[in-house]
């Protein structure tokens, strides 16, 4: 089935790839009603997951945190920021995970993996340091 591209899709997709960071729907509605006020959360929701599940987009899911949204589809990995809650992208050289130790999992059929980092970023510890300080 071919996917319609909609003015909102457009416009959702814009504000991604002008975003330098991955998006929560939240996020992501605040800027895109400032060209539609009239679209709803729902509507951004519903686009997004229709975006994602065609592969125009990515989805990612942190444990225990609100879905972000990435425009760049090419697998990678993720940081977490666990003070400011931003996420950005990892390069890390996967080569250290080899398809036939994956296959042993515990019997699974594994279909793919994502490493999950949290941490907390340069500039939230720079806050910390200063606040830490004052003290």
């Amino acid at each position: 089935m071919q996917l319609r591209m909609t003015n909102q899709r457009e416009i959702i997709l814009r504000e991604l790839k002008k975003s330098k960071q991955h998006l929560t729907a939240d996020e992501l509605y605040d800027r895109v009603k400032i060209d539609m006020p009239r679209i709803s959360l729902a509507t951004v929701y519903r686009n997004l997951e229709i975006l994602s599940g065609a592969g125009l987009i990515g989805k990612l899911e942190i444990s225990g945190r609100q879905k972000r949204f990435d425009y760049d589809v090419v697998e990678h990995d993720h940081v977490y920021c666990t003070v400011c809650h931003k996420v950005n992208n990892l390069n890390i050289e996967r080569q250290g995970l080899h398809t036939k130790e994956l296959k042993a999992v515990k019997g699974y059929t594994v279909t793919g993996y994502r490493l999950e980092i949290v941490g907390i970023c340069p500039a939230c510890q720079k806050k910390i340091a200063k606040q830490e300080k004052k003290k």
